[in-house]
């Protein structure tokens, strides 16, 4: 079909080295189903103490857990899928062109250029969209803005709410993320896995941890996130009600490590596609990361200081200089 990158023809060299070198332990077969911790926001108003305790233990012990009651509507999330699939579905070369949608240059990704390893090619096509790009957006595609529009607004504020409660553990003033976290400094992807004819090979999206504060993502019924917990990896059962939240780097250095930026990965189908949406909330490139010692722990700081922008520029040129991202570590003192 026209509308699917290139990926047999673009990696031949590596799909016919794929038992060459490759990574051992990843096995994306060796996997336990688990139901990631679900949390009512709804009791926020009835029993806000008793949530706010379920949110952070969640955050701590698992790094990921779901949402109910979230805010956006069934009706937002079912238009949001159809119209990133009529996008996700026009020929391949309409969406290389340089002003597709009249988005920033980049905003389609698909593949991985500095791949070294299949295992490092994420099977997957994206739109990567600032959300300042969102306004200049084809008006053709009226439909798509102004739902992704209602789910951002909503997404938003619940990323700002969650990143509240998880911060007052940490004595961290409560304006933090107000003033570092300004409204067009947070990112939107959506994301479509094609059938991959052999995913014990190539993941849909390989290993890794976000570079956000937070995470939040819809997903549709298909499944095929996993994420690592206690070395074993762990199947997310999909939830048609709830959003997926996860903590990112950036939480993890704020917290010194309270809580943790969980690796995870997608596993694409052999028969069927599957959609997703992300929204990355994200500080502005000048806001500066300090690790918090003022939890009950009193722990000295894990992480030295850094602003996201060089947190960007580093993961930029590790995926450059290795196919792959490197992330917290580099920032250890």
């Amino acid at each position: 079909m026209d509308q699917e990158p290139p990926f047999g023809e673009t990696y031949k060299t590596l799909l016919h080295n794929s038992s060459l070198g490759e990574p051992k332990d990843e096995n994306p077969l060796i996997v336990e189903e688990c139901d990631l911790p679900l949390i009512d926001l709804s009791q926020l108003n009835a029993e806000r103490d008793k949530c706010i305790k379920q949110i952070t233990q969640a955050a701590r012990e698992w790094g990921f857990f779901q949402v109910v009651n979230h805010g956006i509507s069934q009706k937002v999330l079912k238009i949001l899928k159809d119209e990133q699939t009529k996008v996700f579905h026009l020929p391949f070369q309409k969406k290389i062109e340089d002003n597709f949608l009249n988005l920033s240059a980049n905003s389609y990704r698909w593949g991985n250029s500095k791949a070294t390893f299949l295992r490092h090619v994420p099977w997957s096509e994206a739109l990567h969209l600032s959300l300042a790009d969102i306004s200049r957006m084809d008006e053709c595609k009226s439909t798509l803005r102004s739902t992704i529009e209602a789910f951002v607004a909503v997404a938003a504020s619940l990323a700002q709410s969650l990143a509240e409660i998880l911060s007052q553990i940490l004595g961290i003033k409560s304006t933090y993320f107000q003033e570092n976290c300004p409204p067009n400094t947070s990112y939107l992807r959506l994301n479509r896995y094609p059938p991959c004819p052999f995913p014990s090979k190539a993941f849909g999206l390989m290993p890794h941890t976000d570079s956000s504060f937070l995470t939040i993502l819809y997903q549709d019924h298909v499944g095929g996130l996993q994420l690592l917990k206690d070395g074993k990896w762990f199947r997310v059962k999909p939830n048609p009600q709830a959003l997926v939240i996860n903590i990112g780097d950036l939480f993890q250095a704020l917290s010194n490590d309270v809580f943790k930026s969980i690796k995870h990965r997608v596993v694409s189908s052999e028969e069927v596609e599957r959609f997703s949406v992300a929204y990355f909330y994200c500080p502005s490139s000048d806001a500066v990361i300090q690790s918090c010692c003022s939890t009950k722990r009193l722990l000295p700081a894990v992480y030295k200081h850094f602003s996201f922008r060089e947190y960007q520029q580093q993961v930029r040129k590790d995926v450059e200089a290795t196919g792959d991202k490197v992330g917290l570590s580099r920032f250890l003192l």
